[in-house]
């Protein structure tokens, strides 16, 4: 590992601890010429399905992409950046569980709806409404309807 301090190529890995919830490896580690400290983290590299939009072109996943399509219906709401973390890993376990190469982009927005269902009604409605290409006042109301049902 290459000091970010001095650019030396030998360190020394000095404490390794398991993070609270086991999903990375936390490495102290300190430079053989300039003995200062740093941390690293080590976590498995997994891959997801590549996503086929719907003009058939094919991308790659980004985790942020889905964070900020969650975070922009949640804007404003009262929902904590925990609650907003646990939905994007059951939707990347799903994601992962289905074991498939590619996926397409509607089925991750149905799985971003089903999260917004239940973190918050308000913002589920708010993606609902621009996922779905509403047209008029009336998909509204059978949204609202059916969300408060």
């Amino acid at each position: 590992m290459k000091c970010p301090f001095c650019g030396h190529l030998e360190t020394q890995v000095v404490e390794t601890r398991l993070a609270e919830d086991g999903d990375f490896i936390r490495r102290r580690r300190q430079c053989g010429a300039c003995e200062k400290r740093f941390t690293t983290y080590e976590k498995p590299e997994v891959s997801f399905p590549a996503i086929v939009k719907k003009d058939g072109r094919r991308i790659e996943y980004h985790r942020d992409k889905l964070r900020a399509s969650l975070n922009l219906a949640l804007r404003k709401r009262p929902v904590s950046t925990e609650q907003v973390d646990g939905a994007i890993e059951r939707m990347e376990e799903k994601l992962l569980n289905l074991g498939v190469r590619e996926v397409a982009s509607h089925r991750i927005g149905e799985l971003v709806m089903r999260e917004l269902k239940k973190l918050d009604k308000v913002a589920y409605v708010r993606f609902a409404s621009v996922y779905r290409n509403f047209e008029d006042i009336d998909e509204f109301k059978t949204l609202v309807d059916e969300v408060q049902s």
